[in-house]
Parts: structure tokens; C-alpha cells; sequence
């Protein structure tokens, strides 16, 4: 049924809950298995002198291939077919749920796991959901894992 499932990812262990279901999948219908990471470009406008912004982005970005490094080794001493995509946003002009849903249809994948926090309320408020957006958006189906 799924050829290609895409994996989203953070440094969450709901994110690595949602990694070993998508293994489990790609296994089960002997798909494709991609995962990503989205890092935020950063944009801090306020900060001011003596910040070496081209040394911080760097250090994200070094930060976001070597999470993606360790997702992948992991799928592949479970034996998945896979691959790993780093994926930058800037927060000024995208959102990391559009950005997820864009590889999504490009790659072309026929599912998104994306692990959710759950928050509700104030945190919510603060915080957003980036699964929820997902969800709202996605014209595939999105396998949600709730963290415990």
C-alpha cells in the first residue's frame, strides 16, 4: 500500500517513537523510508552586535545532520531502505509544516509520521503544533504519534 513513507523529525523521544513505527512500516509494505529534519533558520533580528551569525546558523546546521546521521544509522541496523534529508526554514517567511508537506510531495511519499506533544491550551497557544499543521494541510494520509 505505502511505497514511500517520510519520516519528520526532532531531537523529541516522540520523534523517536515515531521513527521506529515508520521502520515498522516501511518493513511491513516494503516501502522507502526518508526522514528529515527541519532546522530553523535562526532569525534574531533583536539580538544585536557582537553575535557571529554565520557561526550560530552553522552550529544548527551542524546540530540538525548530526541528529539526522544518528536517525539514520538507526533505521539502518534495523535493515530499512532509506535516506536522510536536512531541510532549513526560515521562520520569518515559512513554516516548518509547510516545509515538511512540500518534501513530502516532491520526494513523492505516500505517508507522513510525525510525532505530536500533545500540548493543549496555553502551550499550545504558545508553542503551536507543527503535526497539527501537517495534519491540516497534507493531501496524503499522516500517521500522528502521541508521546507518552
Amino acid at each position: 500500500m505505502y511505497q514511500n513513507i517520510l519520516v519528520a523529525i526532532d531531537d523529541s523521544d516522540t520523534s523517536m517513537q515515531a521513527l521506529h513505527e515508520a521502520i515498522a512500516l516501511s518493513k511491513v509494505h516494503h516501502a522507502k523510508l526518508r526522514i528529515i529534519h527541519v532546522g530553523n533558520e535562526f532569525y534574531a533580528p533583536y539580538l544585536g552586535t557582537g553575535v557571529d551569525y554565520e557561526k550560530l546558523e552553522a552550529s544548527f546546521k551542524e546540530y540538525g545532520q548530526k541528529l539526522l546521521n544518528k536517525m539514520l544509522t538507526i533505521a539502518r541496523e534495523q535493515n530499512a531502505d532509506c535516506d536522510a534529508q536536512l531541510l532549513e526554514v526560515n521562520p520569518a517567511h515559512e513554516r516548518v509544516a509547510d516545509k515538511i508537506i512540500t518534501a513530502a510531495k516532491n520526494w513523492p511519499a505516500n505517508l507522513i509520521v510525525i510525532g505530536t506533544h500533545g500540548r493543549r491550551g496555553f502551550q499550545h497557544l504558545l508553542l503551536g503544533s507543527v503535526a497539527e499543521g501537517v495534519v491540516r494541510n497534507a493531501s496524503m494520509p499522516v500517521l500522528l504519534i502521541r508521546s507518552k
